[in-house]
């Protein structure tokens, strides 16, 4: 299939709609679009995607099928570093020639992709299945010890790096402490003064 439109992911279907049976394919490399992932992870935009789908014409509209590969970048959670690698992402949508009415109970909570003027716009289908598919938190690997939360250092660096940390909550109890301790040697020092007298 050769059919794209001005839309990097729209692609013109005019030779499928209507025509239970046929069926076409789509191998291409599209430009991610823009914001294509999370905070720390995604596809930059323009990052080249590697799509192999296959349009099946069906009595209700398009079956897109196949496998889309993204260029992944982003970096660790725990060390910060960057992370960087090939996505393969499987996929399996309809676009409706003509979507259900409104309030229509059965669709209310689903994803609804429609075939419209003659063409499907593949980027929410691709942004749902691919940004559904990237971790929540990122690790450049599993056992990664990550930064020192008191000063930043890298643990990885230094296994045995910590801190004495004294828990803040105990530190004006540790002052009174401190305060009775001094009054103590104070008050004993004036009653042998006074004894001496």
């Amino acid at each position: 299939m050769n059919h794209r439109n001005s839309s990097a992911l729209s692609f013109n279907v005019r030779e499928l709609e209507h025509r239970p049976g046929t069926m076409d394919t789509l191998a291409v490399e599209a430009p991610a679009p823009k914001d294509f992932g999370t905070a720390l992870i995604g596809s930059p935009e323009g990052t080249p995607m590697e799509l192999d789908l296959r349009l099946e014409s069906v009595h209700d509209g398009i079956l897109v099928s196949g496998t889309v590969i993204v260029s992944v970048h982003g970096e660790c959670s725990r060390c910060l570093d960057p992370i960087d690698y090939e996505l393969p992402v499987d996929v399996q949508e309809l676009f409706v020639f003509e979507p259900s009415p409104q309030g229509d109970e059965n669709v209310e909570d689903e994803q609804v992709y429609e075939v419209r003027d003659e063409e499907i716009d593949l980027e929410p289908m691709l942004r749902d299945a691919v940004i559904t598919q990237l971790p929540f938190q990122p690790v450049c690997r599993a056992e990664c010890p990550g930064l020192c939360a008191q000063c930043g250092a890298r643990l990885e660096n230094d296994p045995s790096h910590h801190h004495d940390v004294t828990d803040p909550r105990w530190s004006a109890l540790a002052g009174l402490m401190t305060e009775a301790g001094q009054g103590g040697d104070t008050s004993e020092s004036t009653t042998e003064t006074r004894e001496e007298r």
